[in-house]
């Protein structure tokens, strides 16, 4: 459950899977669908209970009795019991047992569903994190030397355009920083629904390792797709949905089979015996099919959901092919950079920024220097999410850990 705080929460992405299991609310109730499921396994093994009946006498008008039921007066049992036909009970119980199954393959597709959008998040909000921090060094340095130009300016020392051209850039750093802020809001909102931490979250990671870790897959694509058609729920269930869509044809076939009844009934005194015991059955005419309607529905189900099923084969293979050729591109671009790139316009930048002090340099060449290195920064770092979510998103796939 939610528990409400304000303080900030340094998380890796092992303790945030670990709330999710715990907590997740979506999680929760996907268990009590499977509970709910297993228990229709159980009612399905259960047969008609057996159907008793009795009569006794009311009125004995040769003897002017009420209720004569002794040794010389009338009474009489039954009891019977419904025996299905046809398998009707074997393919209910099949039925029953392929949908528990079904629910279980969902559960473990919103289990999936819900540990990728919770990478997604964590990652997003490590990486904006990061941008936010490089734009509010930006932007108060800025406002420093828009701090000192304005008293400059207003002593007459430097021309206006000077103040506006600093003004200029430091609302671009701050609209930069309101839409990277509004990101990481809401990722952190949907951190908190996810894992039920309401406690902001800062996500701890390796970037070294984690980015080295996602550079080296252990399967090939057609090792992939192999793969994926074992391990991906979604596909599974498709698969499910058929093998379930089957056993309801196989049943509703059956249910147009007439049941059995069968029993014993004694009567004491009015057969043709006396004490008179008899066998009795029952069996409805089979004058016509009567589910032959639900027969040929169960019939068109099941063709729709093997089109379904096929569709989910094509559609599972191109999701394997273009995700995998996402990731190769992206760490193509990725790998081709320095790995000194960060130090290297840090450096650039605090060189620049003290030449410019100096007067080295004009504010022209200062201010365009720095709008390059405020997207150099945030594509940089946009660039590294956009690489890990890329390999996230083949885990994801795939339903297993392939870096």
């Amino acid at each position: 459950m939610l528990q409400f705080a304000h303080s900030q929460r340094n998380i890796t992405l092992k303790e945030c899977d670990d709330a999710l299991q715990k907590n997740n609310l979506l999680a929760i109730a996907g268990q009590y669908n499977i509970t709910a499921s297993k228990a229709a396994v159980i009612q399905a093994r259960i047969w008609e209970q057996p159907f008793i009946s009795a009569e006794i006498n009311a009125l004995n008008p040769d003897a002017n009795r009420t209720f004569d039921i002794g040794q010389n007066g009338q009474k009489a049992l039954a009891i019977q019991q419904l025996i299905y036909l046809g398998g009707k009970k074997r393919n209910e119980i099949k039925v029953a047992k392929s949908n528990a199954e079904l629910a279980e393959l969902q559960f473990e597709q919103l289990i999936s569903n819900l540990k990728f959008e919770l990478r997604q998040s964590f990652y997003s909000v490590y990486f904006d994190q990061k941008k936010l921090t490089s734009l509010a060094s930006q932007s108060e340095q800025i406002e420093t030397l828009l701090k000192s130009n304005e008293i400059q300016a207003e002593k007459g020392n430097i021309p206006l355009k000077d103040v506006v051209r600093l003004q200029s850039l430091l609302l671009n750093l701050k609209n930069d920083k309101i839409a990277v802020q509004k990101d990481v809001t809401f990722q952190k909102q949907n951190l908190a629904l996810l894992t039920g931490i309401a406690e902001p979250i800062n996500p701890i990671v390796d970037e070294t390792k984690i980015i080295d870790d996602y550079t080296i897959p252990k399967y090939s694509e057609e090792e992939l797709l192999k793969l994926a058609k074992e391990k991906n729920p979604e596909y599974l269930i498709s698969l499910k949905q058929v093998e379930t869509q089957e056993a309801t044809v196989k049943l509703q076939k059956s249910l147009s089979i007439p049941d059995v009844t069968t029993g014993f009934s004694y009567d004491q005194n009015g057969g043709a015996f006396h004490n008179q015991v008899n066998f009795t059955l029952g069996i409805p005419l089979p004058l016509w099919n009567k589910n032959k309607g639900n027969i040929k529905i169960a019939q068109a189900q099941l063709g729709e959901i093997k089109a379904n099923s096929d569709y989910k084969t094509l559609e599972l293979q191109e999701q394997i092919r273009s995700s995998f050729a996402l990731w190769k591109e992206q760490k193509l671009q990725y790998t081709s950079l320095s790995k000194s790139i960060n130090q290297n316009l840090d450096a650039v930048y605090q060189g620049v920024l003290q030449n410019f002090l100096k007067r080295n340099i004009s504010l022209f060449e200062f201010t365009d220097f720095m709008e390059s290195y405020n997207q150099s920064t945030l594509q940089l770092n946009e660039m590294r999410k956009q690489f890990i979510l890329s390999s996230e998103e083949l885990n994801h796939i795939v339903n297993t850990t392939i870096f």
